[in-house]
């Protein structure tokens, strides 16, 4: 029997903020255990840097991360889909699991702002490793 991970996709419109935090949590977390994919349905130029500052408080790095166009292999490859604020642009195919997590959008936002997104991103994925049956790693 082949043990296939879960696989998560968080999709955004920029792909620069919310989606790349959450992205660097459950990689973080689950310790590789789940396969993680983000992408946006317009892409930004680059990651929102105070996404980035807000990460790192939290020792987690994703200053290598490229804001990355949705596709529809990325969603047809993934078990869960979970958009935050991309409305009707994600594609939907039929027996996926589609969550849509409301958050307020770090762009232009000082890092006072971002911490709170950050904080509840992380509590939201702690919740999706325990559906996911996945332990965290830390």
């Amino acid at each position: 029997m082949t043990d296939t991970k879960p696989s998560a996709l968080f999709v955004c419109v920029h792909n620069a903020g919310r989606s790349q935090m959450a992205a660097g949590f459950l990689r973080h977390l689950s310790g590789g255990a789940v396969e993680v994919r983000s992408a946006g349905s317009m892409p930004a130029e680059q990651i929102n840097p105070v996404a980035v500052e807000a990460m790192l408080e939290e020792g987690i790095d994703i200053r290598e991360e490229r804001p990355k166009v949705l596709t529809t292999d990325a969603v047809q490859a993934s078990d869960v889909v979970i958009t935050m604020g991309c409305g009707d642009v994600c594609p939907y195919f039929p027996g996926k699991r589609y969550e849509d997590w409301k958050l307020d959008d770090p762009a232009g936002q000082g890092i006072e702002s971002v911490r709170p997104i950050r904080d509840e991103i992380r509590g939201r994925i702690l919740t999706l490793l325990d559906e996911l049956g996945v332990q965290p790693v830390a």
